[in-house]
């Protein structure tokens, strides 16, 4: 396979959870949120130089590799190794850049103010985590068990699930009155125990029970 096939193979994917086309890179703290996304899912790549409707635009100057290279290890917390390939096709130059998923969850992009904020890959978007996602994270970071003893917490927060879904996190929060902290951490644990699960629409992230619960 050629270089030129390889690519315009990826191309013809379109954007996904795995992949995202860039035009340019103007923004080494943008691209850190991409960066962020994959890492803290489930790895992907990036193709610069390419449009957002597939068309190829080339890589403008070597500038935007050093920019890639400041936000995988400058604007990203922990910083992330990634793997960079140019590929020349149709006579202009095509920037892979993959990114693996991160064992050190989350990966966190830094903003302007240098303010740490985690993202995550939902279909062909960047998203910005949830809480729960922190508290999922932190918890497998420290390899905490999961012990689920159904007091009236848990079951309260199983009825509000089963009564109201699906539910944001707001939502559960003024229904069950329980303090954020608590009810975050609950979430989380429920998830992880796979009795939750959680799910993206219209930029919001909801939360129901698993279809195999009753």
């Amino acid at each position: 396979m050629t270089h030129s096939d390889y690519i315009h193979r990826l191309i013809s994917e379109g954007e996904h959870v795995h992949q995202d086309f860039k035009f340019e890179i103007s923004d080494a703290r943008k691209i850190a949120k991409s960066i962020s996304a994959f890492a803290n899912t489930e790895g992907g790549r990036l193709l610069v130089g390419v449009k957002d409707n597939g068309k190829i635009a080339g890589v403008r100057s070597e500038e935007e590799i050093y920019m890639i290279e400041a936000a995988a290890q400058r604007y990203c917390q922990p910083p992330v190794d990634i793997h960079t390939y140019i590929y020349k096709v149709e006579g202009k130059d095509v920037l892979e850049v993959v990114i693996d998923e991160s064992p050190q969850k989350p990966v966190y992009a830094l903003d302007a103010e240098e303010r740490k904020w985690a993202y995550v890959r939902i279909k062909d978007e960047t998203i910005l985590a949830s809480p729960i996602h922190l508290n999922i994270w932190r918890h497998n970071r420290t390899e905490e068990k999961i012990v689920v003893t159904y007091t009236p917490h848990e079951q309260e927060v199983l009825k509000l699930l089963e009564q109201h879904q699906p539910i944001t996190l707001n939502q559960c929060q003024r229904l069950s009155r329980m303090k954020r902290k608590q009810i975050t951490s609950l979430l989380a644990d429920f998830i992880r125990f796979g009795l939750v699960e959680e799910v993206f629409h219209d930029h919001t992230f909801y939360f129901r029970l698993k279809e195999h619960i009753d």
